[in-house]
């Protein structure tokens, strides 16, 4: 795709996050760059190179059950790793400026807990917490629970919704001439009043982050959350999604500016375009080694296909609906549908298994020079089909170093990205409105 540089003082700003990484194969594991995802100092190294370049927030992406597959712990899991509020708490010790977003799951936690440990991490921070809002749909991640994996999916969201409610009560709690008053919550889902013990936080509430693509999800986000996080992987789908998405926005009384739509990508740099596309394509396969495109093809198919040759072609079988091959991921109701399309694919490029896992399974967002993907990325943004972008690096914890060495610079130089901070609390990086309190 084609960028034209916008000169303009009124030029759109991007917004920039650090995810990190771990997730699924994302990280190629064997690079001897790659190093723990249990460190502090790994967490470290990548909050501070992403404060460096002047991100809005870091990411951390949380499970609540180490998923099986085949009976077996699963060794390519984010779960495996520090709770995600505590290690941000730490994190606010060591750097100024970022923002700090935690993935708290609102079917098996509490409001009044939730809220206190956001508001004080919002404290600890000064003003830079956001909480990622994700629902749990499986029995098998609430065995880890009292309440159990009961709640169908139209539920998971009412839930959701008022579980945010909710906290933004306990957080408005306290007037602005700092006393607290009495609140009194009695919903469908919660029932509960009180006091809430922990005063008023720098940015009055932390940031709230959805995310999700389906329709449920993006009217919780329209009805709810500061920031989205989501998934487009051409210009034309990113257009689609933001004009759907920003549309929703009226009937809630909000405007477009009140929520970001931030999707997740990935990159690859290099010192040609050449360069770049092959740098890619031996990630690509690093991340889909044999043994992954295995997992891969048995995650969709339920079976077990551990005697199929990687080189091979795809199973004649068809994939098991009901099978419970694979724990602790949200259950693929499609599986028919995605195999006879990868089936059509294989045959009509003549792709192995591992060919077509590679060939499916996410390839990288920008790929190119730094003043390529600096261009497409401005590109994205000034063209309606983003806010801004949560960068997923594949190296544990020296992904991000390359991209805010190279590409940072050159979106400064185009006008497109901050050169300082403007302001202590995320929402003032993200330009959102403080606010208003409804004591």
């Amino acid at each position: 795709m084609s960028a034209t540089e916008n000169t303009s003082a009124t030029k759109k700003q991007i917004h920039l996050a650090a995810h990190f990484p771990g997730v699924n194969n994302t990280t190629v594991w064997a690079d001897p760059r790659s190093r723990s995802q249990i460190d502090f100092s790994s967490f470290e190294h990548l909050a501070r190179t992403a404060e460096r370049g002047k991100f809005d927030f870091f990411f951390l992406a949380e499970g609540l059950r180490l998923r099986e597959h085949k009976g077996r712990i699963h060794d390519l899991d984010v779960v495996g790793r520090p709770e995600s509020i505590t290690l941000l708490s730490a994190l606010a010790a060591v750097t100024d400026w970022l923002g700090l977003a935690a993935t708290v799951n609102a079917t098996f936690n509490e409001p009044y807990e939730t809220a206190r440990r956001f508001a004080s991490l919002d404290h600890l921070s000064g003003g830079r917490a956001a909480w990622n809002v994700v629902t749990s749909p499986d029995a098998f991640t609430g065995e880890n629970f009292r309440r159990g994996g009961f709640l169908d999916r139209g539920d998971r969201y009412t839930r959701a919704a008022e579980f945010v409610a909710t906290a933004r009560e306990l957080w408005d709690s306290w007037g602005p001439d700092g006393v607290p008053r009495p609140f009194a919550h009695h919903g469908q889902h919660f029932s509960i009043e009180g006091k809430f013990g922990v005063p008023p936080s720098p940015q009055g509430h932390p940031v709230v982050i959805q995310a999700g693509d389906s329709g449920e999800g993006r009217e919780f986000a329209a009805a709810a959350a500061d920031v989205i996080f989501t998934r487009h992987g051409t210009l034309e789908a990113g257009r689609a999604f933001y004009a759907d998405v920003k549309g929703r926005l009226a009937q809630y009384g909000r405007e477009p500016d009140d929520l970001k739509i931030m999707p997740g990508v990935t990159f690859v740099l290099g010192d040609t375009a050449a360069e770049a596309q092959e740098k890619a394509a031996e990630i690509r396969h690093q991340q889909v080694s044999p043994q992954n495109a295995i997992l891969a093809l048995e995650q969709i198919w339920g079976r077990d296909l551990s005697a199929y040759d990687p080189d091979g072609p795809l199973p004649a079988v068809d994939p098991d609906p009901d099978s419970a091959l694979v724990q602790g991921r949200v259950k693929i109701t499609n599986a028919l549908e995605i195999a006879a399309k990868w089936r059509a694919l294989s045959e009509a490029k003549g792709l192995s298994i591992r060919q077509t896992v590679i060939e499916t399974t996410g390839r990288q967002s920008f790929i190119g020079t730094p003043e390529t993907v600096a261009a497409e990325l401005d590109a994205f943004v000034q063209g309606g089909a983003a806010d801004g972008f949560i960068l997923v690096p594949h190296l544990t914890p020296g992904g991000l170093d390359d991209f805010v060495d190279q590409v940072v610079p050159r979106l400064q130089e185009r006008g497109a990205f901050r050169t300082e901070y403007s302001g202590s609390t995320l929402r003032s990086h993200l330009g959102l409105r403080t606010p208003v309190w409804k004591g």
